[in-house]
């Protein structure tokens, strides 16, 4: 039998039908351009904005003797719509000598910083037995802000800016001229403007980019990359962020607040880790987590965990862990929580101070803790900590 031949408007138009559904696809899902100035801003980016901040998953690390820590953190990640898990902490005393690779018992910290590299390697631990892409990690003490995921997009735009290549341009083309490794006549580039961004290729893998290591989102001080650093990427993008506080609410443990320091008020800085202190809140990749299962478990233990991560991500220490690919932002997105009463309520690894008379996160506006009541009662005015003077 002959068959007729088809007919070929509907072969055309169904054909039109099928790139517009492709090119509507493309665009939504991978670039779409900004408003404002010249970023791009990937589809993949909105997975900031799910219940697990564009991560696979997240982990708190919390001894479970803290209950009131468990209970607070639940109740804060309840009011931000974020979903976690909790990774059993350690109690340092009960891990024995022999456990510690490479490390004689003279060298041995103390019982609560061995328990907190424990907790902390378990969780690492748990990223690479499941195989997860890639994973934030927080301690159980930690606050942010009810704006966190508008910050957190704002950073992965930055992290595209400092290590995503440029459109068009070729795979090792960057915003950075120091970037991927200063070389040893560069000089520190100027700042990077966020407003204007040059665009880069869309990331295939994770929102904030595609060959970062650790992003260390919670810190209680950090320095800007060294001049001197042959390893360390010197890049800096720089925006005005009405959710940062002004100069005099600035807190750090540095000796210096390089913030406060060279930059006026409400300005927030993305760049690489250099000197990170404290181990508040930081993201792995698989890659990266296999690679701190390995330097930082299976090495020797001589000192703090965030120490350690510190000299895996600056190529430094004793033994060298390797230099690896590490973002932070100043100020940090999340914050110690301190509440009331006596020192000892606070921490359980060292000491911060004489203990509190009220309850406060320091560097955090709108906190989620300080504002947890108001959350609860569904109240629209929420209480700024650190309010313009």
């Amino acid at each position: 039998m002959l068959r007729r031949p088809p007919n070929l408007s509907f072969l055309v138009v169904g054909t039109l039908i099928s790139l517009l559904f492709l090119w509507w696809a493309y665009s939504s899902v991978w670039v779409r351009m900004k408003t404002n100035g010249g970023i791009r801003t990937h589809g993949i980016s909105q997975d900031i904005y799910n219940n697990t901040l564009g991560f696979e998953k997240i982990f708190v690390v919390n001894l479970p003797s803290r209950s009131d820590r468990r209970d607070g953190m639940t109740l804060a990640a309840a009011l931000s719509n974020i979903e976690f898990e909790f990774i059993d902490g350690v109690d340092g005393s009960d891990i024995p000598d022999n456990a510690l690779p490479d490390t004689p018992a003279h060298l041995r910290s103390s019982s609560p910083a061995v328990g907190a590299w424990r907790g902390h390697l378990n969780a690492i631990q748990e990223i690479v037995r499941r195989n997860l892409t890639s994973a934030l990690i927080l301690e159980d003490d930690v606050d942010w802000d009810v704006r966190l995921r508008h910050q957190l997009h704002e950073f992965a735009l930055s992290s595209h800016g400092l290590t995503q290549p440029l459109i068009n341009t070729g795979r090792f083309a960057y915003a950075d001229s120091t970037y991927p490794t200063p070389s040893d006549t560069s000089s520190s580039p100027p700042d990077l403007v966020f407003d204007s961004l040059q665009a880069t290729q869309a990331p295939l893998g994770s929102p904030y980019g595609d060959e970062w290591d650790v992003l260390w989102l919670g810190h209680c001080g950090m320095h800007f990359p060294f001049a001197d650093s042959k390893l360390i990427p010197k890049g800096r993008v720089v925006m005005s962020d009405d959710t940062t506080p002004q100069l005099q609410h600035l807190w750090t443990v540095s000796d210096t607040n390089d913030l406060k320091e060279q930059y006026p008020n409400h300005t927030r800085v993305t760049h690489h880790v250099q000197d990170g202190i404290c181990s508040l809140g930081y993201a792995v990749t698989q890659r990266s987590a296999r690679k701190l299962l390995h330097e930082l478990g299976l090495k020797r233990v001589n000192t703090a965990f965030d120490i350690m991560l510190r000299w895996f991500c600056e190529g430094t220490g004793d033994p060298n862990r390797g230099y690896h690919n590490c973002l932070t932002t100043q100020p940090s997105l999340f914050q110690i929580h301190l509440t009331a009463g006596p020192k000892k309520y606070n921490s359980d690894i060292s000491d911060h101070g004489e203990g509190e008379e009220e309850a406060k996160t320091e560097v955090i506006r709108m906190s989620v803790k300080m504002n947890a009541e108001a959350l609860l009662d569904g109240k629209d005015e929420l209480v700024d900590q650190y309010p313009d003077v």
